[in-house]
């Protein structure tokens, strides 16, 4: 199983709001060759962190197959965030288009590029709950906890469904 985040919180380049952005991204992860995109979660609207004085974001996930080498999919994934207009400036920078793999197929890795899984991924509810709607049955790789324990156990969080009047 491949797990992929979406997430916007600036306009596209062609004005779109943060929902559209990701709901097109989706499309383009779809034509992605060699993976089989399985299911989609319904969109949330998160407080941007650690700085909430940035828009909020739409989020998203992405639960797909395939046997691409991670480097491979990375590249992929960074293609679309630049065709999105994706500039990469400071960490934790507003974005038009984030796209993280959260999981691939369980590898463990600590080489950077992509390193596996996200070791962010099991702090964040924006993470984690729209992977309780695609594979509520996914256990972190290496914390070998579920992903409804994981969220249980995160301090409070803002994040709802987003909402479709919402920009």
């Amino acid at each position: 199983m491949i797990l992929i985040a979406i997430g916007a919180n600036l306009p596209g380049v062609n004005g779109e709001q943060a929902d559209e952005t990701c709901r097109k991204a989706a499309e383009a992860v779809r034509k992605i060759e060699g993976l089989v995109v399985r299911a989609l979660s319904p969109w949330y609207r998160t407080a941007a962190w650690p700085d909430p004085t940035q828009p909020a974001y739409c989020n998203g996930m992405i639960r797909a197959e395939g046997n691409m080498p991670p480097e491979v999919l990375l590249k992929q994934l960074q293609k679309i965030e630049t065709d999105f207009g994706r500039s990469r400036s400071v960490a934790n920078a507003p974005r038009t288009l984030d796209l993280d793999i959260i999981d691939l197929n369980g590898l463990v890795r600590a080489v950077p590029d992509p390193v596996l899984p996200h070791p962010r991924a099991h702090q964040r509810a924006f993470v984690l709950r729209p992977i309780l709607d695609v594979a509520p049955g996914w256990r972190h790789p290496v914390l070998r906890q579920s992903v409804a324990t994981l969220l249980a156990e995160l301090p409070p969080q803002e994040i709802q469904p987003w909402a479709d009047d919402e920009g």
